[in-house]
């Protein structure tokens, strides 16, 4: 991946960190992006401290001005981003009986439309140069449901219609559209989880253990690579066998 941009959302933590930090080894020059300004920088140091290229940027991906802006000031610097990981999201659960309208617009905002707004932008400059990888972070229960969380899992299966699609409209400018659909992570969005909550999870998967954020960054760095240019609008399941 030398000389390729890539840019992560939500790479503050977690998963986005993750991504972030194995492309940059991989030869990319990340932007890592999201909210919080001071943890993408304290991520950025962390990856030029291993001798790799990396900025911070801030980035409210329900903010369509803000990504364009962005977009915009990559493309006039760089030449746009070659390598795009949709991996912003939040989780506000809830039974729908009692699910506030605000908490389902906040997590489809984030979660899907968030991924439009940077899919669309990232386009003008992959099209041009016949190039691009796209790579969406989905997740498990947008293939299988789960109960108290139908925005984020409505979110996700959308984000993996979405896939589909622009990877059929895209394909022949020579970008690639995937997603990888992660299962129970050890990330900061599941660490609220209860211990009873985690040992029923837990029994559940045939690999008899949950997941890393390596696992998932993993898969994300395969799809964003050469090897992988013959794949397009597969969803990657990266789940211990929880769900198949």
């Amino acid at each position: 991946m030398k000389g390729k941009l890539a840019l992560v959302t939500g790479a503050s933590q977690g998963i986005g960190r993750s991504c972030a930090q194995v492309l940059a080894e991989a030869g990319a020059r990340v932007v890592v992006a999201s909210r919080n300004l001071e943890k993408c920088q304290a991520v950025v140091d962390g990856i030029r401290g291993r001798g790799h290229e990396a900025e911070a940027a801030r980035l409210d991906v329900c903010d369509y001005e803000g990504v364009r802006r962005l977009f915009g000031d990559l493309l006039q610097r760089f030449g746009g981003v070659e390598i795009l990981v949709n991996n912003a999201g939040i989780a506000r659960d809830n039974l729908l009986i009692r699910m506030k309208p605000e908490d389902w617009e906040a997590v489809i905002s984030t979660n899907l439309t968030g991924a439009y707004h940077c899919t669309r932008e990232a386009l003008p400059g992959m099209l041009k140069k016949r190039y691009g990888r796209i790579i969406n972070v989905a997740s498990v229960v947008g293939l299988m449901g789960n109960p108290g969380q139908c925005n984020y899992v409505a979110a996700k299966a959308g984000l993996i219609g979405f896939t589909k699609s622009i990877a059929r409209e895209v394909a022949s400018r020579g970008i690639t559209v995937n997603a990888v659909a992660p299962g129970y992570i050890d990330t900061e969005m599941t660490r609220n989880l209860s211990e009873a909550s985690r040992e029923r999870l837990v029994s559940a998967i045939p690999l008899g253990r949950v997941g890393t954020d390596l696992d998932v960054a993993s898969g994300v760095r395969f799809l964003a690579s050469e090897e992988a240019g013959y794949i397009t609008g597969h969803v990657l399941q990266i789940n211990g066998g929880l769900y198949t």
